[in-house]
C-alpha cells in the first residue's frame, strides 16, 4: 500500500550526539527538528516508540512528553537505547481495476514458475508474512496456508503461550485505531494470494502455493495506521519465524525508529520486500521508506505491465529500487470468499516474495542475501524493454533458480 508522500533526502538524516553518559533527553527525540514539509507523519503526542537495549520494540502511552519522560524513560534510562514520538500514517489504498479480457495468471506466467513447480519447490516450509492490512483466514484459498500458532488455544481470551498477545492462533492485529470503516480492506488479503493462493481451491495462482502465510495486521480498513503499529507488526513476524517479510506500503516518515526496526530484521536474517511506490517518483532523488532504506535484506520492487514495460505510474531509481515484476491487472484472493483485479507496486512485491519463498524451499540453507542475489542476478533485460531498477530487469524464475544452485552447491 503506497502513499502520495515524498521525502526530502536532506530531511532525513539523523544527527546524533556522541555522549560519554546516556541522559534522558538523549535518548529522546520528538522529531520537532525534522521539516514539518516534507517529513511527513503527523506526530502523535501521547504514544512513544521504545527500543530497549536488548532490540525489542514497544509503543507506551502517557498523558504528555515530560511526564513520560519523569515516569518512563528516567527510572528504566540504561535499558532504553532510543524513543521517538509515534506518528500517524494515512495510507492510499491501491486502486482495484477492471479487467478487460482474461489476464488470470499472466504474471505467474511471465515470470516462469512453473520452472520451480518442476523441480519440486513450492515454497513448503518457508513462513511469509504479510504485514498489511487484514487478511481473511478464512477465504478458500487461504485458509488451508496461513501458519497456525499451535502454542495458542483460539478464542479463549488467554494469551496461551506468553508472547504478549491474546489469541494469535492465525496471526495478530497491531491496530491501535480502527478507523472509520468496518469494511475491511481488500488489500491485505489480495496481497496474501498472490503469495501463497491454493491454486486447487479456485481461480488465483498463488506464486507459491505451499508457503505459509503470518498476517500481521497494523493498517485499518480506512487506510490509516502508525509506525508504531507497523514496527510491532514487524516485530511480531520476527518471532513468529517469518523468513520473508512482505511490506506492499510506504510513506513512513523519517524517523530512526523505523530503519532501526529494519536492522534488526536484517541482523536475524529475514529477507524484507518492499513496495517501491505508485506516483512515478525517482526514490533516488525523492526518497520515501522504506523502500529507500537500502538494506542488504531488502528487494525493493517496481511494477511491470502485461506487455513487460515498466508502468507509468511505478516509482524507481537506478540505485534504489532493485527489480521489476509484475504489478497491472493482477488477479488475486479478497475478503468474502471472492477474487479481484489490482494494480500496484503493492501486487509487484508479493511476486518477489513468492519467487523468494520458491527459492528458499528449493535451498533451505540460503541466506536472504544470497536469496536477493540470485533475485537480482537472474532479471530478463529485454532491448528497449529496461526497467529505471538498478538490475534494468523483471524477475525470472527459472534464472533465479539456476543462479542460486551456483550460489548455494
Amino acid at each position: 500500500m503506497d502513499v502520495r508522500r515524498y521525502l526530502s533526502a536532506v530531511a532525513c538524516v539523523l544527527v546524533f550526539t556522541a555522549c560519554s553518559k546516556k541522559s534522558v533527553d538523549s535518548v529522546y527525540s520528538d522529531n520537532s527538528t525534522l521539516d514539518s514539509a516534507t517529513c511527513v507523519g503527523q506526530s502523535i503526542q501521547n504514544k512513544f516508540i521504545v527500543q530497549w537495549e536488548d532490540g525489542k520494540f514497544t509503543v507506551e502511552s502517557a498523558e504528555n512528553a515530560e511526564a513520560f519522560k519523569k515516569n518512563f524513560i528516567e527510572p528504566q534510562l540504561e535499558s532504553i537505547r532510543k524513543v521517538e514520538n509515534d506518528r500517524q500514517l494515512q495510507l492510499e489504498s491501491t486502486s482495484a481495476v477492471e479487467a478487460y479480457g482474461t489476464y488470470d495468471s499472466w504474471g505467474q506466467t511471465m515470470v516462469k514458475a512453473d520452472s520451480a513447480y518442476a523441480q519440486g519447490a513450492y515454497g513448503q516450509g518457508v513462513k511469509v508474512a504479510v504485514v498489511d492490512a487484514f487478511v481473511d483466514t478464512t477465504h478458500p484459498q487461504l485458509s488451508g496456508r496461513v501458519a497456525i500458532n499451535y502454542g495458542e488455544i483460539p478464542n479463549n481470551g488467554i494469551d496461551d503461550d506468553k508472547n504478549g498477545i491474546v489469541d494469535d492462533y492465525y496471526g495478530a492485529s497491531f491496530v491501535s485505531s480502527p478507523g472509520s470503516t468496518s469494511t475491511p480492506s481488500p488489500h491485505g488479503s489480495h496481497v496474501a494470494g498472490i503469495i501463497a493462493a491454493d491454486p486447487s481451491k479456485g481461480s488465483v495462482r498463488g506464486l507459491a502455493p505451499q508457503a505459509q502465510i503470518i498476517p500481521a495486521q497494523f493498517i485499518a480498513n480506512d487506510g490509516g495506521g502508525s509506525l508504531g503499529d507497523a514496527i510491532l507488526a514487524l516485530q511480531y513476524a520476527a518471532n513468529r519465524g517469518a523468513k520473508i517479510i512482505n511490506a506492499s506500503w510506504g510513506g513512513a516518515p523519517c524517523v530512526a525508529s523505523l530503519r532501526n526496526a529494519f536492522q534488526e530484521l536484517e541482523r536475524k536474517g529475514i529477507l524484507v520486500v518492499v513496495a517501491a511506490g505508485n506516483d512515478g517518483r525517482d526514490i533516488d532523488a525523492y526518497p520515501e521508506f522504506p523502500a529507500s532504506f537500502n538494506l542488504s535484506n531488502q528487494i525493493t520492487v517496481a511494477a511491470s505491465t502485461i506487455s513487460d514495460f515498466m508502468t507509468s505510474w511505478s516509482n524507481s531509481g537506478f540505485n534504489l529500487v532493485h527489480v521489476a515484476a509484475p504489478g497491472e491487472h493482477i488477479l488475486s484472493t479478497v475478503p468474502g470468499a471472492t477474487t479481484a483485479y489490482m494494480d500496484g507496486t503493492s501486487m509487484a512485491a508479493p511476486f518477489v516474495s513468492g519467487t523468494a519463498a520458491l527459492l528458499w524451499s528449493a535451498k533451505p540453507t540460503a541466506t536472504a542475501q544470497q536469496i536477493k542475489a540470485a533475485i537480482e542476478q537472474s532479471v530478463d533485460v529485454t532491448s528497449g524493454h529496461e526497467f529505471k531498477v538498478k538490475t534494468r530487469g523483471r524477475i525470472n524464475i527459472q534464472k533465479a533458480l539456476q543462479v542460486l544452485s551456483q550460489l548455494v552447491p
